[in-house]
């Protein structure tokens, strides 16, 4: 064993850390990529061993011992630990914070990489011939039973018993008092098995195009940008491109962006597909995300769907990554480790030498130029699935039009029509609460965070003004706190105003509200996406989580609320991302046999990005704004980077980017030049959270001119004086500018 581990530990330092071995003889193959606790100041910390050897820079004297080795053989394999090291040089992050990241919490905790023994639940024969009903007196008892007979010889685990409502787990050992279950002590949980029962339609000519080129490509590095319209099958394609890849004995890996996409997604592959499966996203418990990623590194889980962080997921047999919506914002880190998930996702790829699949309705401007300079494969659905149609557009212009909650009268009329053909209806506000302004009539005070440069949105269900910046909340007054007035008028709409408003414009008809509050309880959002997709008139009102992915084929009408909001921001992507949540939400009218209609109610009928995209279409836009970023000289043809900084005091922050700036222009006279740097300015919100903050920009014509002047620049600020007053961070390739 070598005399010395350098090792990389989870603090916001560019370097790592020399120790001796700890006592006593190492494991068989203990080395680079297992885990150390090791003393660090005065106490200790877990870290991740990345190099062994016999110098050190440090005299020896003064180096410490390792305490303990928490693995005996390697955690992180070759592949995924040197992609890590990859991603840490090129977002400029301390390498042990990243590998942090990229490992469950109780890994990085130092418990074991091992299943933990956990209670199963199981029907006994004499539960199996009793008739719940039978247990009258006994409500929960009954419910169980029936669910244990309904589960049969896989039985329920201790998650699945906890998403149970009451008290389950008492009912279960009431169960077993009578003799109808039994408990058992498992150290490998079941996984999620797939049913193979869905029957496999037949490919159209242009999905089974993209499967060629995927089984082309075999075990060699293929990047393909798909670009399919909403309801086009881009799922059928992820199906069986799944399916070729299981079949050569491989692991698939697809990733999502949100939460709300999982349960449809993992539904058709667990219908569709007869293999263990894992899921990983921020709705599991700890153990959980370590049992699935145990799961993943061993092999038992072939299939692996999950949200930013499965990108992360160890994968010894590696066949296929896919990235669904490849073109939203959700894959992005936004705050510790920025790492974009889909640029990590197509880099794993070709470190692997996999193909990589990104599918998408609306391609991201980055994406669409990669394959337009043919640095990927570019393919196309241009049809819907099944033959149905594309929804028609009509812009509604409601200027001097009255309007009930935001909703106009050609809407409602629209609204009506549909409903009584049995047919549903989505609404599209991406505002929630009740209200996004508070304001007395008297005297126009306005009920503004106390932490942040916003205001505060009036919850009222809840009775509570809460910032949805900060997470600030407060009652809301009786009175105006300036001048005492009760006349408080609620200003705007969010989707619990307009939710009420349907209620009374149409009694009789089903209205489910999708957003962040009404799905924040464990198993909510999957039980009104059920309601969702049951036949019959029913209202659907949500936010973007709502918009992207699902699949409705009853709705037919498709209302955005207010178009506005997107169409004049001050982030030179705003244009972008309003076209894509657009065709995004517009993809869920018309999916089936009826025809849909999409209605967009603007104050700018007459701005040219509804003209574009309404008329010729995503891609035209996409390709004309493609022209004016060229032109401008912004991503993707140029290379930026945003240092972020913030502190309690207002010149703080913005005192230490000025130093940080000065020493970036003195870098950019010698060889790391071609580089502008910009600012520092406020941030478009300067105060949040309690803090003022401001950024500097750095950009570039040439990505290696970039790296080269943040190689040099990066370590050092913490050095600066002025850093000590001031918490900082760095974005590469930012997403927003916020």
């Amino acid at each position: 064993m070598a005399r010395i581990l350098r090792v990389a530990l989870p603090v916001p330092l560019y370097t790592c850390y020399d120790y001796l071995p700890p006592p006593g003889p190492a494991p068989a193959g203990a080395g680079r990529g297992c885990r150390v606790r090791v003393p660090f100041g005065r106490g200790r910390r877990v870290g991740v061993v990345v190099g062994t050897g016999d110098h050190t820079g440090v005299p020896r004297h003064k180096l410490r011992r390792a305490q303990a080795w928490l693995d005996p053989a390697p955690l992180l394999d070759e592949p995924l630990l040197s992609l890590l090291e990859w991603a840490a040089g090129y977002y400029h992050h301390p390498l042990g914070e990243v590998l942090d990241a990229a490992l469950p919490t109780l890994l990085r905790q130092g418990e074991p990489a091992e299943w933990r023994a956990r209670e199963h639940w199981f029907i006994t024969a004499q539960g199996r011939e009793t008739d719940p009903s039978e247990l009258k007196r006994a409500v929960r008892q009954a419910q169980l039973l029936a669910r244990l007979q309904a589960a049969g010889e896989r039985g329920l685990d201790a998650a699945e018993l906890a998403e149970i409502p009451g008290q389950a787990r008492r009912a279960a050992r009431a169960l077993a008092d009578r003799g109808l279950a039994v408990s058992e002590q498992r150290a490998n949980p079941e996984l999620l098995e797939g049913e193979g029962c869905e029957p496999r339609p037949e490919p159209l000519p242009e999905q089974q195009a993209v499967l060629d080129r995927l089984q082309a490509a075999g075990d060699g590095f293929q990047p393909i940008l798909l670009e399919g319209v909403t309801g086009s099958g881009k799922t059928e394609v992820y199906l069986r491109a799944t399916e070729q890849a299981l079949a050569a004995g491989r692991q698939v890996l697809l990733l999502v962006p949100e939460i709300g996409l999982t349960p449809q997604l993992l539904h058709r592959f667990r219908r569709r597909l007869a293999v263990p499966m894992a899921v990983f996203h921020s709705g599991l418990n700890d153990r959980e995300r370590l049992d699935a990623w145990l799961a993943a590194r061993e092999g038992r889980a072939r299939v692996v769907i999950g949200t930013r962080s499965a990108v992360f997921a160890p994968l010894p047999e590696p066949g296929l990554i896919l990235v669904d919506e490849e073109h939203d914002t959700s894959f992005k880190q936004q705050d510790g480790f920025r790492y974009s998930a889909r640029d990590l996702a197509v880099m794993r790829a070709r470190r692997l030498g996999v193909p990589v699949l990104l599918g998408t309705a609306t391609p991201s401007l980055e994406s669409l130029q990669n394959a337009l300079s043919g640095r990927y494969a570019h393919l196309h659905l241009r049809h819907r699935a099944g033959g149905a149609a594309m929804p028609s557009f009509r812009v509604l212009d409601v200027r001097g039009r009255p309007l009930r909650e935001g909703l106009s009268p050609a809407l409602q009329e629209a609204m009506a029509t549909h409903l009584a053909a049995d047919g549903q209806v989505l609404l599209f506000l991406n505002r929630r609460g009740f209200a996004p302004t508070l304001l007395c009539h008297e005297c126009g005070w306005v009920a503004e965070c106390r932490r942040c440069d916003a205001r505060y949105t009036w919850h009222r269900r809840a009775g509570r003004l809460r910032c949805h910046h900060c997470g600030d909340e407060r009652p809301v007054p009786r009175a105006c706190p300036d001048c005492g007035s009760v006349d408080l008028r609620a200003v705007g709409q969010g989707t619990e105003r307009v939710e009420r408003a349907l209620a009374e414009l149409y009694p009789q008809v089903p209205v489910l509200r999708i957003d962040r509050d009404s799905t924040r309880r464990r198993g909510a959002l999957d039980a009104l996406l059920a309601e969702a997709g049951r036949p019959g008139p029913r209202i659907l009102l949500g936010t973007q989580m709502l918009a992207k992915g699902h699949h409705f084929p009853d709705v037919t009408l498709v209302g955005v609320l207010d178009a506005d909001h997107g169409l004049y921001g001050a982030d030179f992507r705003a244009l972008e991302r309003m076209a894509q949540l657009l065709i995004q939400v517009a993809g869920r009218a018309g999916r089936a046999e009826r025809p849909g209609e999409v209605l967009i109610q603007t104050h700018h009928p007459e701005h040219p990005l509804l003209h574009t995209l309404l008329g010729q279409g995503y891609d035209a836009f996409a390709r004309a704004h493609l022209e004016e970023r060229r032109a401008a000289g912004l991503p993707p043809f140029a290379a930026m980077a945003l240092l972020r900084a913030e502190a309690v005091q207002a010149g703080q922050a913005r005192g230490f980017l000025q130093a940080a700036a000065e020493r970036a222009r003195a870098l950019t006279g010698s060889e790391a030049g071609g580089v502008m740097v910009l600012g520092p300015v406020p941030a478009p919100m300067e105060r949040r959270a309690g803090r003022y903050r401001a950024q500097l920009l750095l950009q570039a014509g040439r990505r290696a001119a970039l790296h080269r002047l943040l190689e040099r620049w990066v370590p050092g600020l913490s050095e600066l004086p002025a850093a000590r007053q001031a918490r900082w961070s760095l974005d590469v390739d930012p997403q927003d500018m916020f």
